[in-house]
């Protein structure tokens, strides 16, 4: 089919590559616009951004597909349809409905659960078991869409937003590139989703990434790993020089005691509000991220440290 492909981060790469490697022709890519990124802050494109210039693919970077200007040239690349991976925009019906065949998402929830732009991130936090990835038809509603196809994963104990990522992805791409040749053939089956069960996953904020040792062990440690490793969960530990700010970047819940925030032991087990957490993998400001072990060889933590 002749497709128009929005995406963004690396998660829609490998959907990206699915899709050319299975013959379809991408008549046009289109992502966010180039953004600061690492220390120097340079204009960098997105990853979808630079896998499309690799392969020679036309890319557009609208800093609105609202703008009458872009829906007017999506409606001229005569696409028989439009796939949506993490594009990071909303779009309007002039988009969606643009495709001959329409316009389709892979989102990486069971739906209703988890509607909107964190779902992956939301639900490590909020502690589920099971989660997926599903392609479903776009409406204007925030992901109301009938489900054509799901795939399910099971979320483990330490898991953390980069590998429930990292595992998501391949599966997906997988899935779309199924699901598109069932649409191609005229053979898909639309689901309407449940009315009941719906949940929405909104963006995850840096102002609410600080760790509160008197909430519960088993929120804190879906925290953690929810927002690893971005924007990563931090708290401040003291030295003689001042406070330093440290990101927890993964944890496992203990069933112990203490006073909240306070070391249990010399290998980072905090007390928390209910039982403890054990840090695994922490990055110290301006340094790279560290093991537990390799972190406390150059900041050793004894017991009885209170951490804020």
């Amino acid at each position: 089919m002749r497709l128009a492909f929005l995406g963004t981060p690396d998660f829609a790469v490998a959907s990206l590559s699915a899709i050319l490697a299975a013959g379809h022709e991408v008549a046009c890519v289109y992502t966010q616009p180039p953004a600061p990124r690492g220390r120097g802050h340079d204009l960098k494109p997105s990853p979808v951004h630079a896998f499309a210039d690799s392969h020679g693919l036309t890319v557009r970077t609208p800093a609105s597909m609202r703008d009458p200007l872009e829906i007017a040239a999506f409606a001229t690349l005569n696409l028989d349809a439009a796939v949506v991976v993490a594009f990071g925009q909303i779009l309007p019906g002039g988009v969606l409905d643009a495709p001959r065949l329409g316009s389709f998402n892979l989102h990486g929830s069971l739906l209703p659960r988890w509607r909107g732009a964190a779902p992956i991130q939301r639900a490590i936090m909020a502690g589920d078991k099971v989660t997926g990835v599903q392609v479903m038809r776009m409406t204007e509603g925030l992901d109301e869409g009938p489900v054509l196809a799901t795939a399910t994963v099971r979320i483990d104990a330490l898991e953390t937003t980069a590998t429930l990522f990292e595992r998501l992805a391949p599966i997906g791409a997988d899935l779309l590139v199924r699901t598109l040749a069932d649409i191609a053939a005229g053979r898909a089956v639309e689901t309407p989703q449940a009315r009941e069960g719906v949940t929405y996953a909104r963006k995850i904020s840096p102002r609410h990434a600080r760790l509160d040792w008197t909430k519960p062990g088993p929120v804190l440690d879906a925290k953690i790993r929810g927002m690893s490793p971005a924007p990563g969960a931090w708290f401040e530990l003291p030295s003689e020089k001042g406070p330093v700010r440290v990101k927890a970047l993964l944890s496992a819940f203990e069933d112990t005691g203490g006073a909240p925030g306070v070391t249990l032991d010399d290998r980072l087990l905090v007390a928390t509000g209910q039982g403890a957490v054990r840090l695994l993998r922490v990055q110290r400001e301006g340094r790279g991220p560290q093991e537990a072990e390799v972190f406390l060889r150059g900041t050793p933590v004894a017991a009885g440290v209170r951490l804020s």
